[in-house]
């Protein structure tokens, strides 16, 4: 896991002790909310978990294997979801800025320094946007596999109380049959007002 740990190394080369990953699931849907990990790992060779990576590259099956690890090793972790009414109204970019902020506000460690996948934010500590950082470092992909996670259990919790929608499947992005079932039913609670306009 050499390559994924540059971005840590460098940080703490630079004399920083807690370095937090913070990335974000859930900007391109159609329905339900942004949700964002902020999280600070043990990077001490035994504590590392060889299997982290891009969360987009890992099965569901095995996304859900590695999430309790990550949260029982992390030193600090954080989740916060912002529902569709505020996406709504501050847009999609805002409401994950304020989500990331949010996060890192409440770790109970607060950071030297944050790695944080592409996006710049002002915050509790020092930033560092990496393109491709759920992909590049450890402690961002950390973030996004214990985000997505979180998201997606949501979202099948709230398959049960819309059916009609598939969000078991389609996690409230727009596929055909999501767009099919606005298109049929209408809109829930749950959807983004401004992303489903042009749908009904």
């Amino acid at each position: 896991m050499e390559d994924n740990l540059a971005y840590e190394k460098a940080q703490l080369e630079k004399g920083c002790v807690y370095i937090a990953g913070v990335d974000e699931v859930g900007r391109g849907p159609l329905a339900g909310p942004v949700t964002v990990c902020a999280i600070v790992m043990p990077l001490n060779a035994e504590d590392i978990i060889a299997e982290v990576t891009d969360s987009k590259k890992l099965s569901a099956k095995k996304r859900e294997k590695l999430c309790p690890l990550i949260e029982e090793k992390a030193l600090a972790c954080k989740v916060v979801s912002l529902p569709p009414e505020y996406i709504d109204k501050v847009n999609i970019l805002n409401a994950t800025k304020e989500a990331m902020r949010l996060a890192l506000a409440g770790l109970k460690i607060r950071p030297d320094v944050a790695l944080i996948d592409a996006v710049n934010i002002e915050s509790v500590c020092p930033v560092v946007p990496i393109i491709k950082g759920d992909l590049l470092s450890y402690s961002i992909a950390c973030a996004s596999i214990v985000a997505k996670v979180t998201r997606d259990k949501y979202m099948d919790d709230q398959a049960l109380i819309y059916p009609q929608y598939g969000f078991e499947k389609n996690k409230g992005y727009g596929t055909k049959t999501h767009i099919d079932a606005i298109r049929e039913y209408g809109i829930t609670p749950l959807h983004r007002r401004t992303f489903v306009t042009h749908f009904i």
